[in-house]
Protein backbone atom coordinates (compact mmCIF):
# COMPACT_ATOMS: atom_id res chain seq x y z
CA UNK A 1 0.00 0.00 0.00
CA UNK A 2 1.16 3.46 -0.73
CA UNK A 3 0.58 6.10 1.61
CA UNK A 4 0.21 9.55 2.08
CA UNK A 5 3.77 10.20 2.91
CA UNK A 6 4.77 7.69 -0.57
CA UNK A 7 2.33 9.61 -2.78
CA UNK A 8 3.15 13.78 -1.64
CA UNK A 9 6.19 15.44 -0.63
CA UNK A 10 4.85 17.47 2.49
CA UNK A 11 7.69 19.08 2.52
CA UNK A 12 6.47 21.53 -0.54
CA UNK A 13 3.18 21.91 -0.11
CA UNK A 14 1.83 24.82 1.14
CA UNK A 15 1.63 25.05 5.04
CA UNK A 16 -2.46 25.33 5.54
CA UNK A 17 -2.96 22.38 3.39
CA UNK A 18 -0.01 20.18 5.16
CA UNK A 19 -2.21 18.73 7.81
CA UNK A 20 -4.69 17.37 5.64
CA UNK A 21 -2.41 15.02 4.38
CA UNK A 22 -0.30 13.99 7.65
CA UNK A 23 -2.59 10.67 7.65
CA UNK A 24 -1.17 7.40 6.27
CA UNK A 25 -4.26 6.32 4.31
CA UNK A 26 -4.57 7.99 1.32
CA UNK A 27 -8.80 8.19 1.36
CA UNK A 28 -8.11 9.83 5.27
CA UNK A 29 -7.50 13.06 3.52
CA UNK A 30 -10.95 13.25 2.31
CA UNK A 31 -12.33 13.62 5.74
CA UNK A 32 -9.63 16.30 6.66
CA UNK A 33 -10.75 17.79 3.60
CA UNK A 34 -14.52 17.47 4.77
CA UNK A 35 -13.42 19.46 8.27
CA UNK A 36 -11.51 21.64 6.54
CA UNK A 37 -13.93 22.69 3.88
CA UNK A 38 -16.35 24.16 7.14
CA UNK A 39 -14.13 26.65 8.02
CA UNK A 40 -13.91 28.16 4.29
CA UNK A 41 -14.95 31.93 4.50
CA UNK A 42 -17.01 33.49 2.08
CA UNK A 43 -14.54 36.60 0.56
CA UNK A 44 -13.72 37.02 -3.30
CA UNK A 45 -10.05 38.61 -3.53
CA UNK A 46 -9.68 37.35 -7.17
CA UNK A 47 -10.73 37.60 -10.69
CA UNK A 48 -14.20 36.76 -11.74
CA UNK A 49 -15.73 37.14 -14.86
CA UNK A 50 -19.15 39.00 -14.83
CA UNK A 51 -20.88 35.34 -15.88
CA UNK A 52 -19.44 32.97 -13.99
CA UNK A 53 -21.48 32.23 -10.66
CA UNK A 54 -20.37 31.59 -7.26
CA UNK A 55 -22.72 30.10 -4.36
CA UNK A 56 -21.91 29.97 -1.23
CA UNK A 57 -18.83 30.27 0.74
CA UNK A 58 -16.14 30.61 -1.97
CA UNK A 59 -12.44 32.15 -0.88
CA UNK A 60 -10.61 33.40 -3.89
CA UNK A 61 -7.25 34.46 -3.19
CA UNK A 62 -6.23 37.67 -4.98
CA UNK A 63 -4.24 36.41 -8.48
CA UNK A 64 -7.07 33.77 -8.76
CA UNK A 65 -9.44 33.92 -11.84
CA UNK A 66 -12.68 32.19 -12.40
CA UNK A 67 -13.65 32.11 -16.09
CA UNK A 68 -16.56 32.48 -18.45
CA UNK A 69 -19.57 30.81 -17.64
CA UNK A 70 -18.30 28.78 -14.82
CA UNK A 71 -20.21 27.79 -11.74
CA UNK A 72 -18.44 27.01 -8.50
CA UNK A 73 -20.92 25.72 -5.28
CA UNK A 74 -19.01 26.23 -1.86
CA UNK A 75 -17.56 25.37 -0.30
CA UNK A 76 -14.42 25.97 -2.11
CA UNK A 77 -10.93 27.45 -1.67
CA UNK A 78 -9.08 28.81 -4.82
CA UNK A 79 -5.59 29.51 -4.05
CA UNK A 80 -3.44 32.31 -5.89
CA UNK A 81 -2.32 31.53 -8.94
CA UNK A 82 -5.23 29.07 -9.73
CA UNK A 83 -7.75 28.87 -12.39
CA UNK A 84 -10.95 27.66 -12.85
CA UNK A 85 -11.75 27.82 -16.81
CA UNK A 86 -14.77 28.55 -19.05
CA UNK A 87 -17.77 26.67 -18.24
CA UNK A 88 -16.32 24.68 -15.44
CA UNK A 89 -18.52 23.51 -12.53
CA UNK A 90 -16.89 23.29 -8.91
CA UNK A 91 -19.54 20.86 -6.67
CA UNK A 92 -18.58 21.78 -3.33
CA UNK A 93 -15.86 20.73 -1.29
CA UNK A 94 -12.69 21.53 -3.67
CA UNK A 95 -9.74 23.03 -2.59
CA UNK A 96 -7.41 23.91 -5.32
CA UNK A 97 -3.81 24.85 -4.21
CA UNK A 98 -1.20 27.86 -5.75
CA UNK A 99 -1.01 27.00 -9.71
CA UNK A 100 -3.86 24.33 -10.04
CA UNK A 101 -6.29 24.60 -12.91
CA UNK A 102 -10.05 23.24 -13.48
CA UNK A 103 -10.32 24.11 -16.96
CA UNK A 104 -13.17 24.01 -19.63
CA UNK A 105 -16.46 21.58 -18.61
CA UNK A 106 -14.71 20.08 -16.51
CA UNK A 107 -16.71 18.42 -13.21
CA UNK A 108 -15.23 18.54 -9.52
CA UNK A 109 -16.19 18.01 -6.46
CA UNK A 110 -14.92 16.75 -2.73
CA UNK A 111 -11.43 16.72 -4.13
CA UNK A 112 -8.00 18.39 -3.49
CA UNK A 113 -5.47 19.82 -5.96
CA UNK A 114 -2.57 20.35 -4.38
CA UNK A 115 0.54 22.51 -6.04
CA UNK A 116 -0.26 23.00 -9.73
CA UNK A 117 -2.39 19.80 -10.43
CA UNK A 118 -4.52 20.04 -13.92
CA UNK A 119 -7.68 18.46 -14.90
CA UNK A 120 -7.82 21.27 -17.89
CA UNK A 121 -10.48 19.37 -20.73
CA UNK A 122 -13.54 17.76 -20.33
CA UNK A 123 -12.54 15.81 -16.76
CA UNK A 124 -14.31 14.61 -13.71
CA UNK A 125 -12.59 14.20 -10.67
CA UNK A 126 -14.86 12.79 -7.68
CA UNK A 127 -13.32 12.86 -4.20
CA UNK A 128 -9.90 12.68 -5.21
CA UNK A 129 -6.62 13.82 -3.88
CA UNK A 130 -4.30 15.37 -6.83
CA UNK A 131 -0.95 15.77 -5.83
CA UNK A 132 1.89 18.28 -7.26
CA UNK A 133 1.95 19.05 -11.08
CA UNK A 134 -0.42 15.94 -11.43
CA UNK A 135 -2.11 16.19 -15.40
CA UNK A 136 -4.94 14.78 -16.61
CA UNK A 137 -5.21 14.55 -20.34
CA UNK A 138 -8.60 15.31 -22.00
CA UNK A 139 -11.51 13.18 -21.19
CA UNK A 140 -9.98 11.51 -18.24
CA UNK A 141 -12.24 10.30 -15.69
CA UNK A 142 -11.55 9.23 -11.92
CA UNK A 143 -14.51 7.11 -11.34
CA UNK A 144 -15.81 7.16 -7.67
CA UNK A 145 -18.49 4.87 -7.41
CA UNK A 146 -18.53 0.85 -7.98
CA UNK A 147 -21.52 -0.23 -10.08
CA UNK A 148 -23.74 -1.68 -7.49
CA UNK A 149 -22.52 1.30 -5.01
CA UNK A 150 -20.14 -1.41 -2.58
CA UNK A 151 -17.89 -0.21 -0.46
CA UNK A 152 -14.79 0.70 -1.78
CA UNK A 153 -11.67 -1.57 -1.15
CA UNK A 154 -7.85 -0.92 -2.01
CA UNK A 155 -5.25 -3.59 -1.93
CA UNK A 156 -7.60 -5.88 0.20
CA UNK A 157 -8.96 -3.09 2.43
CA UNK A 158 -11.95 -1.65 3.52
CA UNK A 159 -11.60 2.34 2.81
CA UNK A 160 -15.43 2.48 4.84
CA UNK A 161 -16.65 4.87 1.97
CA UNK A 162 -18.80 4.77 -0.98
CA UNK A 163 -17.12 7.05 -3.02
CA UNK A 164 -13.69 7.36 -3.34
CA UNK A 165 -12.20 8.20 -6.70
CA UNK A 166 -8.29 8.36 -6.83
CA UNK A 167 -5.13 9.49 -5.02
CA UNK A 168 -2.59 10.46 -7.85
CA UNK A 169 1.17 10.77 -6.43
CA UNK A 170 3.20 14.22 -7.00
CA UNK A 171 4.26 14.27 -11.10
CA UNK A 172 1.63 11.58 -12.45
CA UNK A 173 0.92 12.21 -16.28
CA UNK A 174 -2.83 10.01 -17.56
CA UNK A 175 -3.06 10.14 -21.27
CA UNK A 176 -6.65 11.13 -22.82
CA UNK A 177 -9.51 9.51 -22.30
CA UNK A 178 -8.11 6.97 -19.38
CA UNK A 179 -10.35 6.41 -16.60
CA UNK A 180 -9.44 5.10 -13.37
CA UNK A 181 -11.78 3.01 -11.33
CA UNK A 182 -12.98 4.08 -8.33
CA UNK A 183 -10.39 3.06 -5.48
CA UNK A 184 -7.11 3.88 -7.47
CA UNK A 185 -3.79 5.02 -6.19
CA UNK A 186 -0.95 5.74 -8.48
CA UNK A 187 2.40 6.39 -7.49
CA UNK A 188 4.43 9.44 -7.71
CA UNK A 189 5.92 10.66 -11.62
CA UNK A 190 4.07 7.81 -13.02
CA UNK A 191 2.84 8.40 -16.87
CA UNK A 192 -0.37 6.24 -17.70
CA UNK A 193 -1.14 6.09 -21.55
CA UNK A 194 -4.20 7.35 -23.27
CA UNK A 195 -7.64 5.61 -23.40
CA UNK A 196 -6.04 3.18 -20.24
CA UNK A 197 -8.43 2.05 -17.83
CA UNK A 198 -6.86 1.45 -14.34
CA UNK A 199 -7.48 0.09 -10.82
CA UNK A 200 -5.86 -1.10 -7.59
CA UNK A 201 -2.12 0.15 -6.74
CA UNK A 202 0.21 1.62 -9.31
CA UNK A 203 3.58 2.01 -8.40
CA UNK A 204 5.54 4.91 -8.59
CA UNK A 205 8.54 5.72 -11.85
CA UNK A 206 6.53 3.31 -13.99
CA UNK A 207 4.49 3.50 -17.27
CA UNK A 208 1.08 2.03 -17.71
CA UNK A 209 0.87 1.21 -21.54
CA UNK A 210 -2.53 0.02 -23.36
CA UNK A 211 -1.84 -2.46 -26.37
CA UNK A 212 -4.49 -3.07 -28.60
CA UNK A 213 -4.69 -4.94 -31.81
CA UNK A 214 -5.31 -2.29 -34.86
CA UNK A 215 -6.17 -4.02 -38.68
CA UNK A 216 -5.68 -2.36 -41.69
CA UNK A 217 -7.77 -3.51 -44.67
CA UNK A 218 -8.90 -2.03 -48.17
CA UNK A 219 -11.33 0.73 -48.48
CA UNK A 220 -14.73 -0.05 -50.14
CA UNK A 221 -16.49 2.19 -51.51
CA UNK A 222 -20.08 1.44 -52.17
Amino acid sequence: MLTCYDLFDLSRVSPNLRPLLEVTRPWEVLAKLDAFCTEIPDQRLGEVHPTAVLVGNVYLEAGAKVGPHALIEGPAWIAAGAEVGHGAYLRGGVVLAAGAKVGHATEVKRALFLEGAKAPHFNYVGDTVLGRGVNLGAGVKLANLKTFGDTIEVAGESTGLRKFGAALGDGVSIGCNAVTAPGTIVGPRTIIYHGATVRGVVPADVVVKLKQPLQTVPRRDP
